[in-house]
């Protein structure tokens, strides 16, 4: 049986169209179901389920938010994730957590790999960083997956907000010097599911192929849904945000492509699809 913690959220969302699809039993749980910010109540949670693998797809989002609640951040993302792994190897079940492009300071030009030195510059990039090492420190059985400006059908994300703006707007401002690439979660959960049957645990990057700015992220939405307004270019110092970014996150994908002799398709085609299924 499969645990998916954190299932109402985008890569929640897609893990369980997955398995159904592919007629894989699993117990969906969010936090009304499982605060997994209590050890105890996970282990009475897992107890006697035959739980082999455990899927954490929650965590603490709010970058700006995360500045002002320390406590709530470091909770979900740094002791959490290192309790869902203490107690998948207590009941011998594999575990996979999700971790983020912010462990990274944006002072290299290329894309960063599983080798590169974190530097996060935010509390959201800090205790996610710290998730990843406890995890890894704790549980052999484990994989984290780095990731990167996620979007998919389920909860609000990046081309939700836009696709919003361009309702109410005839004009709009996006910033053109953070660049990484945007990830759709379909592919998300389906290449990490593939990754799951290698068992070759460890510490990997999954992002979309290419790499964007918002700007450019929000100019090839826009296009593709016919609208008429006009976009500009703006700076990340334009906007009053409480958290630093990084001008450059692109994560490269090389090991997880090579491991699994498969191409990630790019972001543009990710995005079609999201505008597929948004309709």
């Amino acid at each position: 049986m499969i645990l998916i913690t954190g299932a109402n959220g985008q890569l929640g969302f897609d893990f369980q169209r997955l398995f159904k699809e592919k007629n894989i039993e699993y117990i969906a749980t969010d936090v009304n179901e499982l605060d997994i910010t209590d050890i105890e109540k996970v282990r009475a949670f897992v107890k006697d389920k035959n739980i082999s693998l455990i899927i954490n797809c929650a965590a603490y989002n709010n970058v700006d938010k995360a500045e002002d609640e320390i406590e709530l951040c470091t909770k979900l993302n740094t002791y959490a994730p290192r309790d869902l792994a203490i107690v998948s190897k207590e009941i011998g079940a594999e575990y996979i957590t999700y971790s983020t492009d912010f462990v990274f300071d944006g002072k290299k030009n290329s894309p960063y790999t599983e080798n590169d030195t974190p530097n996060p510059l935010s509390t959201y990039g800090k205790t996610k960083y710290l998730g990843e090492q406890e995890v890894l420190k704790n549980y052999e059985k484990s994989f984290v997956v780095r990731s990167s400006w996620v979007f998919g059908i389920a909860n609000n994300n990046f081309n939700k907000q836009v696709i919003n703006w361009s309702n109410e707007k005839t004009q709009l401002s996006l910033v053109d010097d953070q660049v990484s690439s945007p990830t759709y979660s379909r592919d998300l959960a389906y290449f990490t599911w593939k990754l799951i049957q290698t068992k070759k645990y460890g510490l990997y990057h999954f992002s979309n192929d290419g790499e964007a700015s918002k700007y450019d992220q929000g100019k090839y939405l826009l296009n593709k849904i016919g609208w008429n307004g006009e976009l500009k270019k703006a700076k990340t110092s334009d906007f009053n945000l409480k958290a630093q970014r990084a001008p450059y996150t692109k994560l490269s994908s090389e090991k997880i492509e090579k491991l699994l002799n498969e191409k990630i398709p790019t972001w543009q085609n990710g995005i079609d699809r999201f505008l597929k299924e948004n309709k």
